[in-house]
């Protein structure tokens, strides 16, 4: 027998901590391998830790509603079988009767990759730019999300110090902060340190400026679930950092919807998964990528960074009326069939639950279907740290004109716009405008003659 440490795996390149929102398994209990420990939840995606071998779960580190940066443990297992059976990466424990003390050290220090990617700069620049993921006297830990509100609030290290935290060892949540602001708003707080005046946060978008609202007895109040306020606090931040423009053109679709009408049937018995107008359109979308790369791109600071990789995120409603983002990466170099598969595979799993938080990690550039719920267009918010996002309206039939040879005429044509969001502080109009008019484009000029591959 062996007891080793399980550690808060890592779940995607951006992703530096995680809830701990439910224990599945008790200590005492015996699981089996790849049987689920413990419910976890990241600001991108809900998810699940296995045990890594059968076993006993000995005691938890951690407790419900902790929040954990990865590579901490958050338990004990006793692994059956021999010691040497023991994974050699983790930290491995004798077993006697009673389990000694937990080690306190491994417990509260995160790994090399977590404080890079938390000493990463943030944008906007702000008092807190250039904050350390660990600072003060006291060192205490700052996620990525505290971080994150703490500039975008104008809250200085000194305020930040001083806040007082409920989380685990003391430690700063997203509550506490919130707090903080809301109690800062309506009462000056005097704070020690260098006499620099912080920032003051953008108008009407703290929380002292929200207006009062009056409640009767006929309303109905509906607490926002963890999802709801992740996003809410998403946008918010989202028009905070980018001044948003939108253009808007209007492209035939009538190549695109024969075509499809043609070969959707023969596609899914080829290839086993089915033709919608989404991989049709993604298509297009990376072509016109490749083609003004500066769309795919963030900011960081002063300096604006164009990604390689063309990630294409897919907003997606879920069942529960809340959205999720999950992302096609290296969608450039997936033919149709690879990007109907993987458009398919997505979207079935976002509505069951069932996406990993790599699934939404890494994106470039967004696309968001609005024509789904029968919209004709919409003006869609930038996923941070992206500078851009297209919202995809519904193909209808409209009356248009038809240039031909012999003259234009009046036809009947499948017709869609598209809305193109971005950050105008890298993005100007002609850009902005100039890919999703080659996004139209692309629609329009499809080959009805292409085969089914």
């Amino acid at each position: 027998m062996a007891v080793i440490e399980i550690l808060l795996p890592k779940m995607g390149e951006s992703v530096a901590e995680a809830t701990i929102t439910k224990f599945v398994v008790n200590p005492g209990e015996q699981t089996e391998a790849d049987e689920p420990l413990v419910e976890i939840a990241t600001d991108k995606v809900d998810s699940e830790v296995p045990a890594p071998e059968d076993g006993t779960l000995v005691e938890w580190l951690v407790q419900e509603g902790d929040v954990v940066a990865v590579g901490q443990a958050i338990a004990k297992f006793e692994i059956d079988g021999d010691a040497a059976a023991a994974p050699s990466a983790s930290a491995v424990a004798p077993a006697p009767t009673p389990v000694p003390e937990p080690k306190p050290a491994p417990a509260s220090t995160p790994s090399a990759e977590v404080v890079e990617a938390l000493q990463a700069p943030l944008a906007p620049a702000g008092p807190l730019d250039q904050m350390p993921a660990r600072m003060g006297a006291n060192g205490r830990f700052y996620s990525p999300l505290v971080r994150s509100i703490a500039q975008s609030e104008g809250v200085t290290s000194a305020e930040l110090e001083g806040i007082k935290g409920s989380g685990s060892e003391g430690r700063v949540t997203k509550k506490d902060i919130l707090a903080y602001i809301a109690a800062r708003g309506s009462a000056p707080t005097a704070v020690t340190g260098p006499s620099a005046t912080p920032s003051p946060a953008p108008a009407a978008l703290g929380a002292s400026a929200a207006p009062t609202v009056s409640v009767s007895g006929q309303d109905e109040i509906v607490e926002m679930d963890r999802m709801r306020k992740l996003i809410a606090d998403h946008m918010v931040r989202s028009k905070q950092t980018s001044p948003h423009v939108t253009s808007f053109v209007e492209a035939d679709m009538t190549r695109i919807v024969e075509w499809r009408k043609r070969n959707k049937a023969a596609f899914e018995a080829a290839h086993g998964t089915k033709l919608t107008f989404t991989p049709l359109i993604a298509e297009a979308i990376v072509k016109a990528i490749r083609d003004f790369p500066g769309v795919n791109a963030s900011v960081d600071g002063d300096r604006i960074i164009i990604k390689k990789q063309i990630n294409l995120g897919m907003a997606t409603a879920l069942p529960s009326g809340n959205l999720i983002v999950p992302v096609i990466h290296n969608a450039d170099q997936l033919s149709l069939v690879g990007l109907a598969t993987r458009v398919n595979d997505l979207a079935e799993r976002a509505r069951t639950g069932k996406l990993k938080p790599d699934d939404t990690a890494g994106g470039t550039y967004t696309m968001s279907n609005v024509g789904t719920f029968g919209n004709v267009m919409g003006t869609p918010i930038i996923n941070q740290p992206q500078v851009g996002i297209l919202a995809l309206g519904a193909i209808r039939k409209k009356p248009a004109v038809i240039e031909t040879p012999e003259g234009d005429m009046i036809g009947i044509r499948h017709m869609m716009f598209l809305s193109h969001s971005y950050d105008h502080r890298v993005v100007d109009g002609m850009l902005g405008g100039s890919f999703v008019k080659r996004v139209a484009t692309y629609l329009e000029e499809f080959d009805l003659n292409r085969p089914v591959v």
